[in-house]
């Protein structure tokens, strides 16, 4: 009966005006203290539009495939290589975040598949009362700590870049991981009104639209 409800709300709402808050958390179980962002969005986007605003969120290049994890269903860009291994695939530009999860639903979304990067996602709140449509507009509200060097390799890999560059700064190996990694690097700052700034573009570009 829980379930019925929770289908019957999901295609009540799924063309009303809604904004989600996310919060989103890299590795929480492997990553301390935990990297996170809280993210408000119009819940009629895509996950397309969404993989591109958790990209601005944290920082993230786009440079790797992603994809999304939702009640045992994968979420991605369909591609010719999924009938080879047997993966079957739904198309992420079909699928409305309001129409998959509702609040309190827990989903992921791994971003390079190969250093495996998973964030947990979590729906903090919904608001249908609202004073305006958010139109496909996103805007992180607070987080903590700077996003992991593009392929430093995985978990593994970014603890030993952190144990280098803060225990040994000024070894050669620091300075070739820090010069690798583009400049100075602080783990703990986090800086939101870049962040916010990136989100900004992307919806300027079209990117982050419903």
């Amino acid at each position: 009966m829980a379930q019925l409800e929770t289908n019957q709300k999901l295609r009540i709402s799924s063309r009303s005006p809604c904004l989600f808050t996310l919060r989103i958390e890299l590795l929480p179980n492997e990553i301390q203290p935990i990297i996170w962002r809280r993210l408000e969005v119009d819940g009629r986007i895509s996950l397309c539009k969404l993989h591109h605003l958790i990209q601005a969120a944290f920082g993230w290049n786009d440079s790797h495939l992603h994809q999304f994890e939702i009640r045992g269903k994968t979420y991605a860009i369909p591609s010719e290589e999924d009938a080879l291994y047997e993966r079957v695939v739904e198309d992420e530009r079909k699928a409305k975040l309001n129409r998959l999860v509702t609040e309190e639903d827990v989903l992921t979304y791994s971003y390079d598949l190969g250093d495996n990067w998973q964030h947990v996602i979590t729906v903090e709140n919904i608001d249908y009362d609202l004073d305006h449509d958010p139109q496909g507009g996103a805007f992180i509200t607070d987080g903590a700590r700077a996003c992991p060097p593009e392929d430093v390799g995985g978990p593994d890999g970014y603890h030993h870049f952190l144990e280098v560059i803060l225990t040994q700064p000024h070894s050669d190996e620091a300075k070739e991981l820090l010069e690798w990694a583009g400049g100075p690097f602080d783990p703990h700052y986090f800086d939101k009104r870049s962040a916010n700034a990136a989100i900004l573009r992307l919806l300027y570009n079209g990117w982050g639209g419903k």
